[in-house]
Protein backbone atom coordinates (compact mmCIF):
# COMPACT_ATOMS: atom_id res chain seq x y z
CA UNK A 1 0.00 0.00 0.00
CA UNK A 2 1.11 3.54 -0.69
CA UNK A 3 0.13 6.36 1.67
CA UNK A 4 -1.55 9.03 -0.44
CA UNK A 5 -3.00 11.44 2.12
CA UNK A 6 -3.13 11.94 5.87
CA UNK A 7 -6.41 13.54 6.95
CA UNK A 8 -7.82 14.69 10.27
CA UNK A 9 -9.98 11.63 10.87
CA UNK A 10 -8.62 9.09 8.36
CA UNK A 11 -5.61 8.24 6.19
CA UNK A 12 -5.84 7.22 2.52
CA UNK A 13 -3.76 4.47 0.91
CA UNK A 14 -3.62 3.31 -2.70
CA UNK A 15 -3.92 -0.45 -3.19
CA UNK A 16 -2.21 -2.51 -5.86
CA UNK A 17 -5.48 -3.13 -7.72
CA UNK A 18 -6.16 0.59 -8.19
CA UNK A 19 -8.71 0.91 -5.41
CA UNK A 20 -8.12 2.86 -2.20
CA UNK A 21 -8.08 1.96 1.48
CA UNK A 22 -9.36 4.42 4.10
CA UNK A 23 -7.85 3.91 7.57
CA UNK A 24 -10.20 5.43 10.14
CA UNK A 25 -8.77 7.16 13.24
CA UNK A 26 -9.96 7.78 16.78
CA UNK A 27 -9.54 11.54 16.21
CA UNK A 28 -12.70 13.66 16.05
CA UNK A 29 -13.34 17.24 15.00
CA UNK A 30 -14.15 19.88 17.59
CA UNK A 31 -12.47 22.27 20.00
CA UNK A 32 -11.33 22.11 23.62
CA UNK A 33 -12.35 18.48 23.93
CA UNK A 34 -15.91 19.09 22.71
CA UNK A 35 -17.16 17.32 19.56
CA UNK A 36 -18.36 19.54 16.70
CA UNK A 37 -19.03 18.08 13.22
CA UNK A 38 -18.72 21.56 11.72
CA UNK A 39 -15.21 22.15 13.03
CA UNK A 40 -12.18 21.97 10.73
CA UNK A 41 -9.79 21.01 13.54
CA UNK A 42 -9.19 17.84 15.52
CA UNK A 43 -10.54 18.62 18.99
CA UNK A 44 -10.48 15.27 20.78
CA UNK A 45 -9.46 11.63 20.54
CA UNK A 46 -11.97 8.99 21.66
CA UNK A 47 -11.03 5.33 21.89
CA UNK A 48 -13.22 3.24 19.60
CA UNK A 49 -14.35 6.21 17.51
CA UNK A 50 -12.79 4.76 14.37
CA UNK A 51 -14.70 1.47 14.56
CA UNK A 52 -17.95 3.25 15.44
CA UNK A 53 -17.55 5.60 12.46
CA UNK A 54 -16.84 2.73 10.09
CA UNK A 55 -19.68 0.53 11.39
CA UNK A 56 -22.23 3.29 10.87
CA UNK A 57 -20.73 4.24 7.51
CA UNK A 58 -20.96 0.61 6.34
CA UNK A 59 -24.57 0.46 7.54
CA UNK A 60 -25.59 3.58 5.59
CA UNK A 61 -23.60 2.86 2.42
CA UNK A 62 -25.18 -0.58 2.18
CA UNK A 63 -28.64 1.04 2.63
CA UNK A 64 -27.84 3.46 -0.19
CA UNK A 65 -26.72 0.61 -2.44
CA UNK A 66 -30.15 -0.98 -1.99
CA UNK A 67 -31.70 2.38 -2.95
CA UNK A 68 -29.65 2.45 -6.16
CA UNK A 69 -27.57 5.46 -5.05
CA UNK A 70 -23.98 5.34 -6.28
CA UNK A 71 -21.16 5.64 -3.72
CA UNK A 72 -17.44 4.83 -3.66
CA UNK A 73 -17.97 2.08 -1.07
CA UNK A 74 -16.76 -1.46 -1.84
CA UNK A 75 -16.30 -3.12 1.55
CA UNK A 76 -15.53 -2.40 5.20
CA UNK A 77 -13.42 -4.21 7.83
CA UNK A 78 -14.73 -2.99 11.17
CA UNK A 79 -12.11 -4.74 13.33
CA UNK A 80 -9.31 -3.28 11.23
CA UNK A 81 -11.13 0.09 10.97
CA UNK A 82 -10.56 0.16 7.21
CA UNK A 83 -12.83 0.69 4.21
CA UNK A 84 -12.04 -0.24 0.61
CA UNK A 85 -13.36 2.27 -1.92
CA UNK A 86 -13.38 3.01 -5.63
CA UNK A 87 -10.91 5.65 -6.83
CA UNK A 88 -12.56 9.06 -7.12
CA UNK A 89 -11.42 12.61 -7.82
CA UNK A 90 -12.67 15.47 -5.65
CA UNK A 91 -13.87 18.80 -7.04
CA UNK A 92 -11.06 21.33 -6.76
CA UNK A 93 -9.37 20.74 -3.39
CA UNK A 94 -12.58 19.26 -2.03
CA UNK A 95 -16.13 20.40 -1.31
CA UNK A 96 -18.38 19.74 1.67
CA UNK A 97 -22.13 19.66 1.12
CA UNK A 98 -24.36 20.20 4.15
CA UNK A 99 -28.06 19.34 4.35
CA UNK A 100 -29.75 21.25 7.19
CA UNK A 101 -33.05 20.43 8.89
CA UNK A 102 -32.64 22.70 11.94
CA UNK A 103 -31.01 26.09 12.50
CA UNK A 104 -27.91 25.21 14.53
CA UNK A 105 -24.13 25.44 14.22
CA UNK A 106 -22.60 27.74 11.62
CA UNK A 107 -25.99 28.38 9.99
CA UNK A 108 -27.24 29.91 13.24
CA UNK A 109 -24.02 31.88 13.73
CA UNK A 110 -24.36 33.45 10.29
CA UNK A 111 -28.12 33.98 10.12
CA UNK A 112 -29.08 34.32 13.78
CA UNK A 113 -30.59 37.76 13.17
CA UNK A 114 -33.29 36.12 11.05
CA UNK A 115 -33.82 32.68 12.56
CA UNK A 116 -34.29 31.21 16.03
CA UNK A 117 -32.06 28.45 17.36
CA UNK A 118 -33.44 25.05 16.43
CA UNK A 119 -35.97 26.46 13.95
CA UNK A 120 -36.97 23.93 11.29
CA UNK A 121 -35.38 24.20 7.84
CA UNK A 122 -36.60 22.55 4.65
CA UNK A 123 -33.60 20.33 3.79
CA UNK A 124 -31.51 23.43 3.10
CA UNK A 125 -28.40 22.54 1.05
CA UNK A 126 -25.21 24.57 1.15
CA UNK A 127 -21.74 23.95 -0.26
CA UNK A 128 -18.48 24.97 1.39
CA UNK A 129 -14.91 24.79 0.17
CA UNK A 130 -12.58 22.49 2.10
CA UNK A 131 -10.11 25.17 3.12
CA UNK A 132 -8.95 25.17 6.74
CA UNK A 133 -6.96 28.38 6.33
CA UNK A 134 -10.06 30.31 5.24
CA UNK A 135 -12.52 28.61 7.56
CA UNK A 136 -14.27 26.47 4.92
CA UNK A 137 -16.15 29.36 3.27
CA UNK A 138 -19.64 28.81 1.78
CA UNK A 139 -19.79 29.11 -2.01
CA UNK A 140 -22.73 29.59 -4.41
CA UNK A 141 -23.67 27.66 -7.55
CA UNK A 142 -22.63 30.56 -9.78
CA UNK A 143 -19.25 30.92 -8.05
CA UNK A 144 -18.58 27.17 -8.32
CA UNK A 145 -19.27 27.33 -12.06
CA UNK A 146 -17.27 30.53 -12.53
CA UNK A 147 -14.22 29.01 -10.78
CA UNK A 148 -14.48 25.84 -12.84
CA UNK A 149 -15.13 23.55 -9.86
CA UNK A 150 -18.59 22.35 -10.94
CA UNK A 151 -20.89 22.98 -13.86
CA UNK A 152 -24.33 24.28 -12.93
CA UNK A 153 -25.77 20.94 -14.03
CA UNK A 154 -23.34 19.07 -11.76
CA UNK A 155 -24.30 21.35 -8.88
CA UNK A 156 -27.97 20.44 -9.35
CA UNK A 157 -27.05 16.74 -9.47
CA UNK A 158 -25.15 17.03 -6.19
CA UNK A 159 -27.92 19.06 -4.59
CA UNK A 160 -30.52 16.46 -5.60
CA UNK A 161 -28.33 13.60 -4.32
CA UNK A 162 -27.73 15.44 -1.05
CA UNK A 163 -31.45 15.81 -0.37
CA UNK A 164 -32.13 12.20 -1.38
CA UNK A 165 -29.31 10.73 0.74
CA UNK A 166 -30.13 13.02 3.65
CA UNK A 167 -33.71 11.75 3.59
CA UNK A 168 -32.50 8.13 3.77
CA UNK A 169 -30.33 8.92 6.80
CA UNK A 170 -33.07 11.02 8.42
CA UNK A 171 -35.63 8.22 8.04
CA UNK A 172 -33.28 5.59 9.46
CA UNK A 173 -32.60 7.77 12.52
CA UNK A 174 -36.34 8.36 12.97
CA UNK A 175 -36.82 4.58 13.30
CA UNK A 176 -34.77 4.85 16.50
CA UNK A 177 -36.65 7.96 17.74
CA UNK A 178 -33.75 10.22 16.77
CA UNK A 179 -33.92 13.48 14.83
CA UNK A 180 -31.31 14.54 12.27
CA UNK A 181 -30.48 18.26 12.61
CA UNK A 182 -27.85 18.44 9.89
CA UNK A 183 -25.42 16.22 7.99
CA UNK A 184 -22.28 16.82 5.94
CA UNK A 185 -21.45 14.89 2.75
CA UNK A 186 -18.60 14.81 0.26
CA UNK A 187 -18.82 13.95 -3.43
CA UNK A 188 -16.34 13.13 -6.17
CA UNK A 189 -16.09 11.80 -9.72
CA UNK A 190 -15.48 8.10 -10.31
CA UNK A 191 -12.01 7.96 -11.90
CA UNK A 192 -13.13 5.28 -14.34
CA UNK A 193 -16.62 6.41 -15.35
CA UNK A 194 -16.73 10.12 -14.45
CA UNK A 195 -19.99 9.54 -12.57
CA UNK A 196 -20.66 11.69 -9.50
CA UNK A 197 -20.42 9.53 -6.36
CA UNK A 198 -20.94 10.00 -2.66
CA UNK A 199 -17.51 9.58 -1.04
CA UNK A 200 -15.91 9.74 2.43
CA UNK A 201 -18.18 8.51 5.26
CA UNK A 202 -21.63 8.74 6.85
CA UNK A 203 -21.12 8.54 10.59
CA UNK A 204 -21.82 10.31 13.85
CA UNK A 205 -18.75 12.43 13.16
CA UNK A 206 -20.38 14.28 10.27
CA UNK A 207 -23.91 14.82 11.53
CA UNK A 208 -25.86 16.31 14.43
CA UNK A 209 -28.44 13.91 15.81
CA UNK A 210 -30.76 14.58 18.75
CA UNK A 211 -32.80 12.42 21.08
CA UNK A 212 -35.53 14.78 22.19
CA UNK A 213 -33.68 17.98 23.11
CA UNK A 214 -30.38 16.22 23.83
CA UNK A 215 -27.55 15.84 21.32
CA UNK A 216 -26.35 12.27 20.72
CA UNK A 217 -22.58 11.77 20.75
CA UNK A 218 -21.07 9.80 17.83
CA UNK A 219 -20.27 6.62 19.79
CA UNK A 220 -23.72 6.60 21.38
CA UNK A 221 -25.31 7.14 17.96
CA UNK A 222 -23.58 4.03 16.61
CA UNK A 223 -24.79 1.98 19.58
CA UNK A 224 -28.39 3.16 19.17
CA UNK A 225 -28.46 2.68 15.38
CA UNK A 226 -26.84 -0.74 15.27
CA UNK A 227 -28.50 -2.37 18.29
CA UNK A 228 -31.69 -4.31 17.62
Amino acid sequence: MELMYQGKTKDVYQLGDGNYLLQFKDDMTGADGVFDPGSNEVGLTVEGAERAALALTKFFFEKLKKEGIQTHYIDGDIEGATMTVKPAVVFGKGLEVICRYRAVGSFLRRYGAYVKEGERLDAFVEVTLKDDERGDPPISKDALAMLGLLTKEEYETIKSLTVKIGEVVKNELAKKALELYDIKFEFGRDMNTGEILLIDEISGGNMRAYQGENPVEPLELEKIMLTD
